[in-house]
């Protein structure tokens, strides 16, 4: 009976311990969702995975397919650039996010006229895709 319980709790542990140590998947569509003031904003991002390399493309309401740049995860943190066109001007974003399932969320980025903007955004990874 002991040795039933002994491994048991060593399979369980163990099953916890590996767990822990996976990486998350960023690879998906995901649909996000952040606040820029008062107006809240939705993007979609596609991460994509092309050999041992990720890539990806972003989508807003009024832009399409824009190329990610340097997309890179270690552990469960994903980060990568966008370019987003508004009103003629090209506005650099840097994203920083926390992948935990089917969940992201984490920090925006832009040096936008001078200023500092950041903001918070969330997503969700569709499924079937």
């Amino acid at each position: 009976m002991k040795a039933i319980l002994s491994a048991a709790l060593v399979l369980g542990l163990g099953t916890l311990a590996g767990a822990g140590g996976e990486k998350a998947d960023p690879v998906g569509t995901w649909k996000c969702e952040y606040k820029i003031g008062d107006m809240k904003r939705t993007s979609e991002l596609t991460i994509t995975k092309e050999g041992d390399k990720l890539a990806g493309t972003m989508n807003w309401p009024d832009q399409k397919d824009e190329k990610l740049k340097d997309v890179k995860l270690k552990d469960s943190t994903l980060t990568f650039s966008a370019v987003r066109v508004f009103m003629d001007k090209k506005i650099p974003l840097d994203y920083k996010l926390t992948i935990t399932g089917n969940n992201l969320k984490g920090k925006g980025a832009s040096d936008f006229g001078g200023k500092n903007l950041e903001f918070d955004i969330e997503g969700k990874r569709e499924k079937g895709k």
